[in-house]
């Protein structure tokens, strides 16, 4: 591969300014194409970020010689059709969580990539995230073993808006966006895969349509147990919080810092290159196309947390 690697970004909004300000700090990265719903605000955002190429549709960016890879952070309902669409323009690829809102597509997505052998990889960003890291670094090296994690995923929403307060063009989701982030950290820090998973939700909302409130209870094959509430009527601090209960402490990690069971904060500066998770998410998809090579947080290795996300629906259903 030439030196440096073109980046197309499909999604101008919160997320995928997130993730050029990370890019900006990655040496021999460009991104070259800009893909957004509205094209004046995704020209704003181009401009701001000296990228040249601006469009309302991705087919156009994939079309592309120059493109090697695309950053997809568009409408949960897209994500698995425009992984496709890229894998099959011969795009490496990495796709915002959720992978898929219907497991099946999140299975042919598996298959084409199997079929092309390319780097395609989910923005599970908690893998990447210092305070995470420094727990399964712990867990690696045999100094900790979770007996529980217990999970709060908190929200106060009333209508559909996105981080930065503008008005969303989907709505958002409990049970496939927010818990899959921890579906899948559960059984990648246990190092066990789910074997039992339960759900209840609370009243579905009269417009935005669908549950404000869940809870959910999982089991691990080693038999560690995980608890995770999640709430978008929350009206107090905002955010994930996650506790680890293990058998040589508890840790506490918020986002990309960590404390003891005490509220004792933890240096995690020294854990990986950069104390943003979303740049380390970044950093770990192109290294692995340099080095052709399986990233962390690859479709194989997260379909099974969306086999899980699956199950929990027919039952809430």
């Amino acid at each position: 591969m030439r030196k440096t690697i073109k980046v197309a970004l499909a999604g101008a909004g919160a997320f995928g300014i997130k993730h050029l300000d990370g890019i900006k700090n990655i040496d021999g990265v460009e991104v070259v194409s800009l893909v957004g719903r509205e094209f004046a605000k995704t020209k704003e955002v181009a401009d701001k970020y000296s990228i040249g190429h601006v469009t309302t549709d991705l087919n156009e960016s994939l079309a592309l010689k120059e493109v090697d890879a695309v950053i997809l952070c568009t409408p949960t309902q897209m994500h698995a059709s425009q992984t496709l669409a890229c894998l099959q323009a011969g795009k490496h690829v990495q796709v915002e969580i959720p992978l898929c809102d219907v497991y099946k597509e999140g299975q042919e997505v598996l298959r084409v990539q199997k079929e092309t052998g390319l780097v395609a990889m989910v923005g599970h960003t908690r893998r990447f995230n210092p305070s995470h890291q420094w727990v399964n670094h712990k867990i690696k090296a045999g100094e900790f073993n979770i007996q529980q994690m217990d999970v709060q995923t908190y929200f106060f929403r009333r209508t559909n808006m996105n981080a930065l307060g503008q008005a969303r063009s989907w709505t958002d989701h409990l049970l496939w966006h927010h818990a899959a982030h921890t579906v899948d950290l559960f059984a990648y820090q246990c190092g066990s895969p789910i074997v039992k998973a339960n759900a209840v939700q609370g009243p579905i909302h009269p417009t935005l349509g669908i549950a404000m409130d869940m809870s959910i209870q999982l089991q691990a094959a080693n038999g560690a147990i995980c608890t995770l509430s999640l709430s978008f009527n929350n009206d107090g601090p905002l955010g994930t919080y996650f506790r680890y209960i293990g058998d040589t402490g508890t840790y506490l990690a918020r986002y990309d810092d960590l404390f003891t069971g005490k509220e004792e904060k933890i240096d995690v500066s020294q854990v990986a290159v950069s104390m943003n998770g979303i740049e380390l998410q970044d950093r770990e998809f192109f290294a692995a196309i340099r080095e052709g090579r399986e990233p962390n947080s690859s479709i194989a290795q997260v379909l099974p947390c969306y086999q899980v996300l699956h199950d929990l629906e027919l039952q809430l259903a």
